[in-house]
């Protein structure tokens, strides 16, 4: 769905605008009892709803995001017109170059495709260890899930505590539908990613990343040769005891 093919009823618009008021506050109130707090924008629609949220409202949390090395050049244009569009500078964290050098020389160029273990590993070189390194320090983390985005991710809640990471974790966006994302952004002229007007709902990194066909999951086109069960990069999952 993009802009161009949404159809903006009153009630849609009442939703979202309601909802974007919920989302407002929480993020003032974040910025307020859990500083610092820093906001992980992976340049996705619905990190393109909260950038504007906050930007906006001037309010001191941290934007960054995470250069894999991988990105789109679609991802890249984006991120240069978050600088001119917002007066953006986004604070980007690189992989490690030892960690990633040792993963290919080890496994190969493209050795995510060979097995889920194989594709956990390089999603922790690329993006769950630079991740680390971004929230050192920080009380809570803001991320732009969203419940309905797929099965990993369908008791999803607004607040909760990172295990992982030791720090409360934030999910303004958590009960939006992909409806009032749209609906948003072309409400108030928010900049996004290229590709979601080339059917690409759920943007990565290129090599790990295709266009859905009609009637698709929109995250059908992350990791698509794996088992929907086991598409989170290693970012967004819960510890076990």
């Amino acid at each position: 769905m993009t802009p161009a093919l949404l159809n903006i009823t009153p009630e849609l618009a009442a939703s979202t605008a309601a909802k974007a008021d919920a989302a407002r506050a929480l993020l003032a109130d974040i910025a307020g009892a859990w500083s610092p707090a820093a906001f992980a924008n992976s340049l996705g629609a619905e990190d393109m709803v909260l950038t504007d949220l906050i930007v906006k409202a001037k309010l001191p949390i941290e934007i960054f995001s995470l250069d894999t090395g991988r990105l789109p050049a679609e991802t890249y244009d984006l991120m240069a017109t978050v600088d001119r569009h917002f007066g953006l500078k986004l604070k980007l964290y690189f992989p490690q170059a030892e960690e990633v050098e040792s993963y290919v020389r080890q496994h190969g160029i493209n050795a995510f495709y060979d097995s889920v273990t194989l594709r956990k590993a390089c999603c922790y070189a690329r993006k769950v260890e630079p991740l680390k390194r971004a929230l050192a320090g920080k009380r809570a983390w803001i991320t732009g899930m969203r419940a309905e985005q797929a099965a990993t991710r369908g008791q999803l809640a607004t607040q909760e505590y990172d295990e992982g990471n030791g720090l409360e974790k934030f999910n303004p966006l958590a009960a939006w539908s992909e409806k009032e994302i749209w609906t948003y952004i072309k409400h108030n002229a928010v900049p996004y990613n290229a590709l979601h007007d080339k059917f690409y709902p759920s943007i990565g990194c290129a090599p790990c990343t295709r266009a859905v066909s009609l009637g698709e999951d929109i995250r059908a086109g992350r990791w698509w040769w794996e088992n929907a069960d086991t598409k989170e990069c290693g970012l967004h999952v819960k510890a076990t005891s």
